[in-house]
């Protein structure tokens, strides 16, 4: 007899674009908890698998929540391995290192720290996303959940996933010091060791200690005002970059020497330039959010752009089907494939620059001259609703159409112009909606702006 019960009116709102994620104590206890466990546990074998893992990040309700998933999931019959405390990517790679694919990694990544939650992998498709997650849902609150005695192991991944990186990373001559902010995040718990297996990066860590409360600043390295620390050690400390984690590590944020921020679509541009003449798919992947300079830098090498959705698990996917060497977000997720495999890994993504840096006599900010720059506006977050946000984009689109506006709505609207382009689109991952601009000139993008938040507002 389980101490936990099943939940019978589990919020819908919890089950989003890419993850289930919610309030710890509000809509996200143990019971819910336990009640997915049972669900996916169920859900997983009518797919023909017996076995998945389980990892979670530091957040303390983690511990918790692991507890009960774990014990819904064998109540079904399916083995877990467990992967204890780990990084997302550090999950991700025991996927392929183990060969499982089914799995839940508890973790809320970027979010405050009273969130929690579950990605979850049903198959060999990666993360759950849209409609999967949607199906998932329906099926937990029909409650036909199976019965058995699964099993639980432990697996400590830490080993395996370090040699995968020193095998992945050739460094050359040059010493390259780098400040390393993981935000008191879950990377805190292995970013020295990935750092100082290489004997000529000189790590100055940064708020490395894990802490849940995430006391310094909130973990999401992509918001400029969470990089103030970061950027004024790396001026202090006369270093090559600043690397930013976020609070699962799955993601990055890069400091220039001169303590700018870099923005990932700049951080691509930087890794196109690498890797274009070594690879033979000139198709380069992002997302709608970045900067028409990327695509121009693309098809400047020789490459051929392809501008795809947001979100984790629709990139990845992405990546596969089209054999990409290379993709990346705005949000921070980059994806390598060229010798790394397909594993967004915010430690990782650093010291691929690293490795560029170590290289060459250039700093960060010079391995950027000669691209031609637009003015753009930061990530713009506007509070909605999750049932009001859908409603916003479906007016943007009618504005747009009625308008002769070419648009491009593989993710909300992105509407495009001679002289730039503006993006509005419904989050998945919270109740807001976010918008990017960018124009040609700052008055450019200045109107094309004023035009569109004066619709979403």
């Amino acid at each position: 007899m389980s101490k936990y019960k099943i939940y019978k009116n589990i919020s819908q709102n919890i089950f989003r674009g890419y993850d289930i994620r919610a309030i710890y104590g509000q809509d996200l206890n143990e019971d819910i908890a336990y009640t997915i466990g049972l669900g996916f546990g169920s859900y997983i074998q009518e797919k023909g698998y017996g076995k998945c893992l389980v990892g979670h990040d530091n957040r303390k309700s983690s511990d918790p929540l692991a507890d009960a998933l774990i014990e819904g999931i064998t109540q079904t019959g399916v083995n877990v391995v467990y992967l204890g405390l780990c990084t997302t990517p550090m999950y991700y790679y025991a996927q392929k290192y183990l060969c499982i694919d089914p799995g839940v990694m508890i973790t809320a990544s970027h979010n405050p720290k009273e969130y929690n939650g579950f990605k979850v992998a049903f198959d060999d498709f990666g993360n759950a996303c849209g409609q999967m997650i949607q199906d998932f849902r329906v099926y937990i609150e029909n409650g036909e959940f199976k019965s058995g005695k699964g099993q639980v192991s432990n697996y400590d991944i830490k080993d395996d996933y370090l040699k995968a990186i020193k095998e992945s990373i050739s460094l050359g001559d040059r010493k390259i010091k780098a400040v390393v902010d993981t935000a008191n995040g879950t990377a805190s718990i292995i970013a020295k060791d990935v750092y100082n297996m290489f004997g000529n990066v000189e790590l100055v860590p940064l708020y490395i200690e894990s802490n849940p409360d995430f006391p310094n600043h909130h973990p999401d390295p992509s918001v400029e005002a969470n990089n103030a620390k970061l950027k004024e050690v790396v001026l202090q400390e006369k270093a090559d970059l600043g690397i930013g984690i976020d609070g699962d590590g799955d993601r990055v944020g890069i400091i220039d020497e001169k303590g700018n921020m870099v923005y990932i679509d700049f951080y691509a541009i930087i890794i196109w330039r690498d890797i274009m003449n070594k690879i033979s798919n000139k198709h380069a992947l992002f997302d709608v959010k970045c900067t028409k300079s990327l695509a121009d830098e693309i098809e400047k090498l020789g490459g051929i752009p392809v501008c795809y959705r947001t979100g984790n698990s629709y990139m990845k996917a992405k990546m596969r089907e089209g054999d990409f060497a290379f993709g990346s977000e705005l949000s921070g997720h980059v994806f390598f494939r060229d010798k790394w495999d397909n594993i967004d890994d915010g430690l990782y993504a650093g010291l691929r620059l690293i490795e560029i840096l170590s290289k060459t006599d250039k700093s960060v900010s010079e391995l950027l001259e000669g691209v031609k720059r637009y003015y753009a506006s930061p990530e713009i977050i506007i509070k909605s609703t999750d049932e009001e946000k859908f409603k916003v984009i479906d007016k943007v689109k009618e504005y747009c159409k009625e308008k002769g506006y070419k648009v491009n709505d593989i993710d909300g609207v992105r509407a495009e112009f001679d002289n730039g382009w503006a993006l509005v689109r419904a989050s998945n991952t919270g109740p807001n909606i976010t918008a990017r601009f960018e124009g040609e000139t700052q008055e450019d993008e200045k109107k094309i702006e004023e035009e569109f938040m004066a619709l979403v507002k």
